[in-house]
């Protein structure tokens, strides 16, 4: 493996591949630079001296400004550099749009296409409780089920959607609570669900059956636990009958149009910019030529690259809703006294990112290319095939949630320092760096971290990724599964009774 990496023919910095120690002497474009201090893999290398106030040039783009001069081979991170970025901003519609480099192959994977047309990767029975309180009693539900019946095939699994709310909220808040739920009712990862209520919360069961408009009867059911005597044995009955209308359900080829993935990264590091985010970018772009979904998400960690993915809005109305997706999340941190730009985390900084913009940059590469097509706000699903954005927070659990709850069947999360959780769809973990790949192969599902090696074509890697990504929507588990690690995080802002 090389020693360091010049991302971008205009980048003052470099980065450093490996660990690099103090005297170590680099040759790059003609010219030698000897290390004045020991250097960890990821972190970033003054190529050139950069005096007091310049910008530090990483991805060809600012990501902050020197806070003293630093001479060539100086280490260069959040001791010598500072964000540009401070308040809101105004911006103008001046569109760039880039051909997409792929082409449709006609390609299939094995799912399951439901009754009103939408399709799903697995078939599981879901109790979604209305609120939190009786979540005890939904896993109860479930573990007599699984005893009575034995082999729960052809369910591919069976699992409560946890959660803490549904009751004691307002405005916002209970609005978000029910609109998560509602779009798990109607997920098509999900062959069967059992809707469980108490009979006292302010998410009303009978109001969340209206909302959920048309449904298949024999495969959503509903228990109000107060209306029944023995609410265990009434609702095994129930998902005993759902299990009887799922027998026949095979899966059947269905085109690569149909998949609709979210992209989320978390614990992120130096590489991830370099090698898991872009080919996430470049299977986006990929899949969009198939006629496929992509949703990105994070929105504060947009801040600093969001001109980029403005400036590919299809047209001006979207343009305008990315404005909105942004200044409206930047409205939010005032409202609550918060700075801003208060990112990236001391596990990103560890890992060599130094500021919001060099955080940014590296997350929305992700998104490959493509246009714009639409703008989600949270709680919203998919109604355009192509990339889309999606109102959320940074936070791992509650993005990844909103993800799925729009109607990802997969969410692909990109990781410089690994993560062991999964939300309520198969939640793929993909590496920035072989290392952590090695050291828990239990948590990460693919290996982006090969990039990096001598003789690996990204090109090569993106078909290995294809491939794999076809293997697991038709049926393939990846680790989240395999460990049992499923949750869901809805997003709260306001005040609980």
């Amino acid at each position: 493996m090389k020693a360091f990496l010049k991302i971008n023919e205009n980048d003052n910095i470099i980065l450093a591949l490996r660990d690099l120690e103090k005297g170590e002497i680099l040759h790059i474009d003609g010219e030698t630079v000897q290390l004045k201090e020991d250097i960890q893999r990821g972190h970033k290398i003054a190529l050139t001296e950069i005096n007091e106030n310049d910008h530090i040039i990483k991805y060809g783009f600012p990501i902050g400004h020197a806070l003293t001069t630093v001479s060539p081979g100086e280490h260069v991170h959040t001791h010598n550099t500072k964000t540009n970025l401070s308040g809101t901003q105004e911006y103008h519609y001046t569109p760039k749009q880039s051909a997409n480099p792929y082409t449709n192959k006609n390609r299939m994977f094995k799912g399951y296409r439901r009754k009103n047309g939408k399709v799903g990767i697995r078939n599981e029975l879901w109790i979604v409780p209305t609120v939190g309180c009786v979540n005890g009693i939904a896993e109860k539900i479930l573990k007599r089920f699984e005893k009575e019946v034995g082999d729960i095939s052809p369910f591919d699994n069976v699992l409560v959607l946890k959660h803490n709310y549904g009751c004691s909220q307002l405005g916002d808040d209970h609005e978000n609570t029910k609109q998560i739920l509602l779009n798990a009712v109607n997920h098509p990862n999900a062959g069967g669900v059992l809707v469980l209520g108490l009979g006292c919360e302010n998410n009303e069961l009978p109001e969340f059956k209206k909302a959920l408009g048309e449904i298949n009867e024999d495969r959503v059911k509903f228990l109000v636990s107060q209306a029944v005597t023995d609410e265990i044995e009434e609702g095994v009955k129930l998902v005993k009958e759902i299990y009887e209308s799922i027998q026949n359900d095979k899966r059947e080829d269905i085109p690569l149009s149909e998949l609709k993935i979210g992209l989320k990264c978390g614990g992120s590091d130096g590489f991830s910019g370099i090698t898991a985010n872009p080919l996430l970018g470049k299977f986006s772009d990929y899949l969009i030529a198939q006629g496929g979904t992509t949703v990105l998400t994070e929105v504060p960690e947009m801040f600093g690259a969001e001109t980029i993915l403005m400036e590919r809005a299809v047209n001006e109305e979207v343009f305008h809703k990315v404005v909105d997706l942004i200044n409206d999340f930047k409205d939010y941190f005032i409202k609550h006294d918060q700075p801003i730009y208060e990112n990236p985390s001391p596990g990103n900084k560890a890992g060599g990112i130094t500021t919001l913009e060099d955080k940014s940059l590296g997350c929305t590469q992700k998104a490959g290319i493509s246009p714009v097509v639409d703008v989600l706000k949270y709680g919203e699903v998919l109604k355009r095939n192509g990339l889309n954005l999606l109102s959320a927070p940074g936070n791992d659990l509650v993005a990844s949630t909103a993800l799925a709850s729009a109607g990802c069947q997969i969410v692909l999360f990109t990781t410089g320092r690994g993560t062991p959780f999964g939300t309520f769809v198969p939640t793929m973990k993909i590496s920035t760096n072989t290392q952590i790949h090695e050291a828990k192969p239990h948590w990460i599902d693919y290996n982006a971290g090969m990039m990096l090696e001598d003789g690996v074509s990204s090109e090569w890697v993106l078909d290995d990724f294809v491939n794999y990504i076809i293997k697991v929507a038709s049926g393939e588990w990846v680790n989240n599964e395999k460990n049992d690690f499923r949750e869901i995080a809805i997003f709260k802002s306001g005040v609980t009774l």
